[in-house]
């Protein structure tokens, strides 16, 4: 009838309900989140059924034609089990919507599926993607439900509660004939266009009466000529339930298009139909008919979505707004009244929940959940308006909160948690046991403040979601664009027996009552499952036989993997439970076991605290996922004793000296070191280590401020500092000159002179011939010198044949030995980025020019956000230059063209050239030598992470250190940017990479961003990230929302849990990934993360791309105003043409049902 008239308008869903197999079932995916306060059952959307979902919501909630249904039994209907036999006649709809209305009521989830009884329709997934009316639906289903019955006890169950009759009467004036005519409904539709609401509309149907006279007059059959005549219509029968729908939508004839009425209409609660039935002689209470539905509709005549008010006759759900009403008034009283007492202050109750935390400290999300649970309304809504952010609210009370030192988790102070104790323990009563049983109890009573009457449970079920709602809530839907479109009442009369309230499994027959309760049992298994995985982490166990103590920290006497031992545990359990699976882990060991915190370090494995108090839980002390836990006996490592703590963390230094001079006399070089002090070593003592003879101490104070080389002395009162005071970290340099070489220094300035760098040397090892006869020579050089002449002086002071030149070539030779691509001999040694003191190779093979064979390729240094302090604006480094990103336009070579990079952390390194033949791990090699990234500290190139650069910004993202660049197909304009890791990182194919980001609760802002890596070699799909991201930030799955962010376009796409729904039909076929439309997941992704616990708001945008949203909306109206004046210049009718809106053709709606006559 009305076709996709209403199809759903959710832009947001995607098209993956769409493909013909049937959906399968994630392997590990986790089981339905339980139901939550209400005690009530949503049902899920397939993508369109949302019209759907309110009729069944409003037939559930009509007691009476639910234990009509459920009053046929398999003898009348057979079972679903016989569905398959050729000959069964099995009435598989009747079937299905008992077996849905037994979970709705029963089963402990909190949305149940309609997918098997849209089968039992014979709905394909076109049908389950399109909208319809709900009106037409509602014919069609009882229509498809009497057809079904037709044969058993429940024939005339339709009829039975919805049936009526209208009597049309003509009254003749002249001889006072009646002619008449019965019309029976199971429906009556009312007028919305000019009418104030329903009483008038009936009062126009069933009171005024429609004369004829004048020229139009009525033939009277007795009087058998024209005659003047009333018209009028009556109730004749009014049926136990009344169905009423609203015509909201009519035609614009002049407009030639359909349109809705959003007008004000009124309806009452209760109402009296006495005035408009034929007979009216009967008491009232026939005639009273109470409100217990309202499917409203909210959209436009061309697309939309339903929810329905419904009335809880038989009070089944948790209706809780009661309380909230009350205290709203208490809460007024008390602000009304002069002396009423302080309101509740969150300082007293957050240091009340703190106090009971068996840890020092608790992660603040985690406090802001526990308020939620404690006062059952969150921060945000309870006190956010009068004191700010939890967070701030935390940091603006120092002298009562101690955060930890990267802010993440907060404690009470020790004096504070003390005296609060020792208040509650004098306050302290006896509470009465609680449960939490996840097993669905239906025979529970809902929590009830206070008795209420029954027409105050009212509540708005919207697909999967339900809420309470006030009666008085029904009054917004009467105008708008989300307005009331069917109207249900009930018969006053009709009363519910005692034994049915508050049980929802009243008259549920036996079979479906087993198959709940096993079915309840599943649940709670997989519930228990899904819960131990979820608090699962994973250990990584360092056994002190397997490390030897030296140069200040641990190193493994084996391979990494051979060293340690993996553990999972629950983080709920405690760590006298962590001990315990220890040694049954490890059965040979033998003596005391002390478990310390490990953190590898540059320098190697170092150790902090000590693990105690077997009592706290794992979750309380801090233990994370993948922690590093080293196991021995708390004193020393193979006879060596070891230091543990912050305090004498090893650092590694870069010790330079000044090596001898050249041949040139003019350059000067550093000779490289690395020595290993504890953080807490007095410079005084380092001095002696590396200068025994005397001398004196430079650091390397460049910095963003600074210029490059700039080398600051450590004065003699600088003696008694620490390693860690005076800012000495890993890979740090130090500048030791000793005695003879303090003329370079102005020790009043603290300044070290300028150096010569023009003339330098370079060394030459010749692997031309066999390995004893190997040896190398120094070659005087400057900046340009090219690098045939250095290569024929080195042939000669080699003592070589010059023939040799020919068929010889150089080649850098890399840190641990490896031979890198040779150099073109038309390169300068500037050309060729060498570095002073080089060591270069003179191998036999035929040396390539500039352009041949090679790629040049600029190199950006990639510092992601997450390394930087949230709203830090840091500039980037460009050859010892400082300039701002967000405008930086910078040519690496002279003949390339504008290189533009706006708004992100990139820095240009230089460019390197290399062979198509090399390795991805030598690409990175090359990049670690040029000056911009010598000054990180990158231990391996396994440290490094490589990216194309796409669109100015990170693009694909380079995989396998040994695979060469030929294979990645870069193309000749290729940049590649590169971005340094805290640890080594050796991405799988099956590994994605995200960037996830928390939102941060109350504002449009989000944490820095961490590294995700997910493994997609089983399901790339929406639950399988949702169960990643959920594990990543330890929340629940479902108390997170994500979506991923498209910076291109300024937008959020929400990545829902329900969007990837397939029907049972297309389980054959794997879910559609999440790397295809409409998401196109990949290496990179920004992913934002909402926590449900902490933020209601399901806003992902920012106050950044409401700017870049506003510039490209100017920019399209720019666009559009040019087009707009070209088009000026054609004909207005061809323009009128373009703009005709083609719409989908509109397709009936049906229901299929078998023969059973």
């Amino acid at each position: 009838m009305f076709g996709d008239l209403f199809e759903e308008d959710f832009s947001f869903i995607s098209n993956n309900h769409c493909g013909k197999g049937k959906k399968s079932k994630p392997r590990d995916s986790e089981p339905p989140a339980p139901r939550d306060f209400t005690n009530l059952s949503g049902i899920k959307n397939q993508g369109g059924t949302c019209y759907l979902n309110s009729l069944l919501q409003t037939l559930l909630f009509t007691p009476e034609f639910r234990e009509a249904l459920f009053s046929l039994g398999p003898e009348e209907l057979g079972t679903l089990d016989d569905s398959s036999k050729p000959d069964a006649k099995v009435r598989i709809i009747p079937l299905q919507l008992q077996r849905l209305f037994a979970q709705l009521l029963l089963l402990d989830q909190q949305a149940a599926s309609t997918t098997d009884l849209t089968e039992s329709f014979g709905w394909n997934s076109n049908e389950e993607m399109r909208q319809h009316d709900v009106q037409e639906l509602n014919r069609i289903l009882f229509s498809a439900l009497e057809t079904s019955l037709v044969g058993t006890s429940g024939h005339d169950l339709i009829n039975r509660l919805y049936h009526g009759i209208v009597v049309n009467q003509i009254v003749c004036k002249e001889c006072k004939n009646i002619s008449e005519r019965q019309e029976d409904f199971l429906d009556l539709t009312v007028a919305v266009k000019g009418v104030a609401g329903l009483e008038e509309a009936l009062w126009n149907m069933y009171v005024e009466e429609e004369y004829f006279e004048n020229e139009n007059l009525y033939r009277c059959g007795a009087c058998d000529k024209l005659v003047e005549a009333s018209k009028s219509a009556k109730l004749r029968k009014l049926p136990p339930f009344l169905t009423i729908s609203l015509l909201r939508f009519n035609f614009d004839f002049e407009k030639c298009e359909r349109y809705k009425e959003t007008s004000c209409y009124t309806f009452p609660i209760q109402i009296n139909l006495r005035p408009f039935c034929e007979q009216t002689e009967m008491d009232d209470s026939e005639y009273m008919y109470e409100l217990f539905s309202v499917i409203i509709h909210k959209g436009g005549c061309y697309g939309g979505h339903y929810h329905v008010y419904i009335r809880d006759v038989d009070e089944l759900g948790n209706w809780q707004l009661q309380e909230e009403e009350d205290r709203l008034i208490e809460d007024k009283a008390l602000r009304d009244t002069e002396n009423a007492k302080e309101v509740e202050n969150p300082l007293a109750v957050l240091k009340g929940i703190l106090s009971e935390e068996e840890s020092k400290q608790i992660p603040v999300d985690q406090l802001g959940q526990k308020l939620l649970e404690k006062k059952g309304v969150s921060w945000n809504k309870k006190y956010r308006k009068q004191y700010g952010a939890l967070r701030k609210y935390l940091q603006n009370h120092p002298q009562t909160f101690q955060f930890s030192p990267d802010e993440n988790k907060v404690g009470l102070k020790e004096k504070h948690k003390l005296l609060f104790k020792s208040a509650s323990q004098e306050q302290d009563f006896q509470r009465p046991p609680q449960k939490n049983d996840v097993h669905w109890n239906s025979e529970k009573k809902p929590t009830r403040l206070r008795d209420s009457s029954a027409g105050c449970h009212w509540f708005d079920l919207n697909d999967s979601k339900v809420q309470p709602i006030k009666e008085k809530d029904i009054e917004k839907q009467f105008q708008g664009k989300e307005s009331a479109y069917m109207l249900f009442y009930r018969k006053s009369q009709l009363k519910r027996p005692p034994e049915a309230r508050g049980n929802p499994r009243y008259q549920i027959p036996e079979h479906l009552l087993n198959e709940m309760n096993a079915a309840n049992t599943e649940l709670q298994k997989k519930r228990a499952e899904c819960d131990s995985a979820n608090h699962g982490i994973d250990l990584r166990l360092h056994l002190s036989s397997c490390y030897k103590f030296h140069n200040g920290a641990l190193h493994p006497s084996l391979t990494w993997k051979e060293n340690v031992v993996d553990l999972t545990i629950d983080r709920r359990k405690t760590l006298g439970d962590l001990r315990q699976s220890v040694f049954q882990k490890l059965e040979s060991w033998e003596g005391d076991m002390i478990l310390s915190i490990a953190k590898p370090l540059p320098a190697g494995l170092h150790l902090y605290q000590i693990l105690d108090g077997d009592e706290l839980t794992l979750d309380g002390i801090g233990l994370a996922d993948g922690a590093d836990i080293f196991v021995w006996n708390g004193k020393e490592v193979g006879g060596t004793k070891v230091m543990t703590g912050p305090d004498h963390e090893p650092v590694v230094i870069n010790v330079l000296r000044l090596a001898e001079y050249n041949e040139g006399g003019k350059g000067q070089h550093f000779t490289e070191s690395q020595h290993v002090f504890s953080c807490s070593t007095k410079l005084s003592d380092l001095r002696r280590a590396l200068a025994p003879s005397g001398g004196i101490i430079l650091k390397n104070g460049s910095g963003p401020d600074k210029e490059a080389k700039n080398w600051e002395v450590f004065l003699e009162g600088d003696m008694k500092e620490t390693v860690k005071s005076v800012g000495l970290t890993d890979g740090c340099s130090v500048l030791i000159l000793d005695s003879h070489d303090q003329s370079f220094v102005n020790v009043s300035s603290g300044n070290l002179t300028a150096f010569t760098y023009d003339i330098s040397w370079l060394q030459v090892k010749n692997f031309c011939r066999t390995e004893d006869e190997e040896k190398h020579v120094k070659i005087t050089a400057t900046i340009e010198t090219v690098m045939s002449d250095i290569k024929m002086k080195a042939i000669r002071e080699l003592q070589l044949e010059e023939e040799l030149a020919n068929d010889s070539c150089l080649r850098p030779v890399s840190g641990n030995g490896k031979l890198l691509s040779p150099v073109p001999e038309d390169y300068t040694v500037k050309e060729a980025e060498l570095k002073m003191g080089s060591l270069l190779g003179l191998c036999h093979g035929k040396a390539p020019t500039s352009t041949q064979g090679f790629l040049k390729i600029p190199i950006w240094w990639f510092k992601s956000s997450s390394h930087m302090k949230r709203g830090e604006n840091t500039p980037d480094q460009v050859n010892g230059m400082t300039c701002k990103m967000d405008a930086l336009q910078v040519s690496p070579a002279g003949d390339s063209p504008e290189y533009i990079h706006t708004d992100m952390d990139l820095c240009y390194a230089g460019s390197i050239e290399i062979a198509g033949e090399a390795s991805l791990e030598d690409l990175k090699m090359q990049a670690m030598t040029l000056p911009c990234c010598q000054e990180q500290i990158v231990p391996l190139p396994s440290f490094l992470r490589a990216w194309t650069v796409d669109s100015k910004r990170p693009g694909k993202l380079l995989r396998n250190n040994k695979q060469q660049l030929n294979d990645y197909k870069l193309g000749a304009r290729v940049e590649i940017c590169i971005e340094p890791l805290q640890k080594e990182e050796r991405l799988g194919p099956d590994e994605l990479l995200l960037r996830v980001q928390m939102g941060i609760p109350g504002e449009r802002d989000y944490y820095d961003s961490t590294d995700l890596v997910w493994d997609i070699s089983k399901e790339c799909t929406t639950w399988a990230l949702r169960q990643r991201v959920a594990s990543h930030y330890c929340l629940p799955v479902d108390k997170i929302e994500i979506a991923k962010y498209f910076p291109e376009k300024f937008e959020w796409l929400p990545i829902s849990s329900w969007t990837q729904q397939i029907s049972k039909r297309k389980r054959k076929k794997k879910q559609e990934s999440l790397q295809s439309a409409p998401y196109h997941l990949k290496d990179g992704d920004i992913i934002g993360v909402k926590n449900l616990l902490l933020d209601d708001t399901k806003d992902f945008s920012t106050v950044r791309d409401d700017v870049g949203k506003e510039k490209q909306r100017q920019l399209a109206l720019e666009k559009k105003k040019s087009r707009q004046a070209e088009r000026l210049q054609d004909h207005v009718f061809s323009e009128e043409k373009l703009n005709i809106k083609h719409r989908k053709p509109e397709v009936a709606l049906s229901i299929n049902v078998g023969v059973f006559r």
